[in-house]
């Protein structure tokens, strides 16, 4: 028997290599057994006309795919995906954004507090589906000095004038490295990232990796620093806690939502100097990595393929 076609829509593609890419390959992976996929960038009607369901992700990005699937298809499967932009900003004065929540017949958040950025009357078609990635052993650690991580690219939304101003404040820290890797979508902050880079020797920029190269990169690291103001559910969170890489994040909802309320290692939105102090504390108490490492890997049986491919398929069996 031929497997029904499910199509995700995906404002982002193989080269871009960002959050919605990822999520996009990934499911069609996990759906595999079960369901034919096919990522697309756009739709019209007339194409894929034995498609059962449409996963599109980020409702204003892929609202007009949205509005022209519910158009063609009434009743037809059909759930919006919010990621980190949508959720805390687009929906609450983008009318595209908002045509599409009502449009949908699930909607789907990808951390534990996502239902509560939405308003009431769409909570109840909303289902949680943690991401997930696969599971790799925590590589040695040098003692010589605490290495940190940062993994995400140069936008306003991730936060790094956070990671420079701290990495200025550990001047006087040798025994404390920052990596930074991602490609510099604003050139102003590529800027801003040599400049630091001249300013702290123990700051280094590298640019956009590969997605192998930037898991060994968080495999190796203490820490991994995640400075950002906006998140639905962050890749880069559950690759670290799934490598037994603990975090340092910003206590924003999505990111609380993926690690827990009770998470000893959250720092405020552009706190820069309560960075540092966590990062000092890392160095030079013992035992504190080891504890924010034993919190992550109470976080990592939610972040498994196993778990979200029952999700998916959980949630397809409610839109077929």
């Amino acid at each position: 028997m031929t497997r029904p076609l499910v199509l995700i829509a995906s404002p982002a593609l193989a080269e871009a290599n960002n959050g919605n890419w990822q999520t996009a390959w990934r499911w069609s992976r996990l759906l595999a057994p079960h369901y034919r996929t096919q990522i697309i960038p756009s739709w019209q009607a007339g194409e894929y006309p034995q498609a059962v369901a449409l996963l599109a992700l980020h409702a204003r990005r892929s609202a007009d795919v949205i509005a022209a699937w519910a158009q063609a298809h009434p009743g037809r499967g059909l759930a919006v995906v919010l990621t980190g932009t949508d959720l805390y900003r687009d929906i609450r004065h983008d009318a595209a954004a908002q045509r599409s929540l009502a449009l949908a017949q699930r909607l789907v958040v990808l951390q534990e507090l996502g239902p509560q950025a939405l308003p009431a009357e769409h909570r109840a078609k909303t289902r949680v589906i943690f991401q997930s990635t696969t599971t790799r052993r925590s590589a040695d650690k040098t003692g010589a000095r605490l290495r940190a991580v940062m993994v995400g690219h140069l936008r306003d939304e991730k936060g790094p004038q956070t990671l420079w101003a701290a990495a200025r404040l550990l001047r006087d820290r040798p025994d404390i490295r920052i990596d930074h890797i991602g490609e510099a979508l604003d050139p102003a902050l590529g800027e801003a990232a040599r400049a630091t880079m001249a300013d702290c020797l123990a700051y280094r920029w590298l640019g956009g990796l590969p997605h192998e190269a930037v898991r060994r990169h968080i495999q190796r690291a203490h820490l991994l620093v995640h400075c950002s103001r906006m998140e639905g559910g962050a890749h880069v969170l559950m690759e670290a806690v799934c490598s037994g890489t603990p975090v340092l994040a910003t206590r924003i909802d999505g990111n609380v939502g993926m690690l827990g309320a009770d998470y000893g290692g959250y720092f405020p939105v552009d706190d820069s100097a309560a960075l540092a102090r966590l990062l000092r504390r890392c160095r030079d108490e013992s035992g504190r990595v080891l504890a924010l490492r034993a919190q992550c890997e109470l976080r990592a049986p939610l972040f498994t393929p196993a778990a979200e491919q029952a999700a998916l398929l959980a949630l397809l069996q409610d839109l077929t």
